[in-house]
């Protein structure tokens, strides 16, 4: 009888373990372990980490506790591609390392972050995040919502706006990126093969940064062909 397979999902700044909901009517047959930060979601009660070392030993202890079988592939979006990236380093050195890592709606860690959106105010910090493309317009005027949302994303761009993650060492793990061509780095996507070893490949999708949207259903397929075809 088959393994179920493993698929470990990072959110991306602003998310929750139920950021993928959109995605995993995809990927049928995974068993979907999906991560999330505390201060959120289920994790509510939890004080908001705005330290990058922090936030991964946090995901890494959720890893150890959840993941039950080996085989499996980590996926993360944006912040959680960073995230994915360094848990994948911490994996690989305790002897349990994914498959594959797959990254989207990021240039890898040598690209640094200009923008301390963190330090924004209100209104440009909304402006930010409209221009982001990741919530509809109207939900951005409800106050209840950003009353709530706003103290999460600025934690969550501080953890990753601080973080200082040019000097990475690469995993010896393939990785699979996509970035949207409307995003601002999309062009330097190539830069993620620096941090592996192992195979490295990448596509370019139409769309902003939220392009996952757009494309749910293809980076599901995508996820899908990895696996199968790097694990029997």
């Amino acid at each position: 009888m088959n393994k179920k397979k493993q698929l470990i999902l990072l959110h991306f700044a602003g998310g929750s373990s139920y950021s993928y909901q959109f995605m995993k009517p995809y990927l049928d047959g995974f068993n979907c372990i999906s991560l999330e930060l505390p201060g959120r979601g289920r994790r509510m009660e939890n004080k908001l980490l705005i330290d990058f070392d922090a936030a991964v030993f946090d995901l890494y202890q959720q890893i150890l506790l959840n993941l039950k079988t080996s085989p499996f592939v980590v996926y993360g979006h944006s912040m959680g591609a960073y995230l994915a990236f360094r848990l994948t380093y911490l994996l690989e050195k305790n002897g349990t390392p994914p498959t594959y890592l797959f990254v989207t709606g990021s240039a890898g860690p040598k690209v640094k972050f200009e923008k301390k959106r963190y330090l924004l105010d209100d209104k440009n910090l909304l402006n930010e995040i409209k221009a982001m493309g990741g919530l509809p317009e109207e939900i951005l005027k409800n106050k209840d919502f950003t009353d709530y949302y706003l103290p999460i994303i600025r934690a969550d761009f501080e953890l990753i706006e601080k973080s200082n993650l040019i000097n990475e060492s690469p995993v010896n793990v393939p990785i699979f990126a996509i970035m949207g061509n409307e995003e601002e780095r999309y062009r330097k996507i190539s830069e993620w093969q620096i941090y592996t070893t192992a195979q490295f490949n990448y596509e370019i999708l139409e769309g902003n940064h939220f392009f996952i949207y757009r494309h749910a259903q293809y980076i599901a397929s995508k996820i899908k062909y990895i696996y199968e075809k790097n694990i029997t």
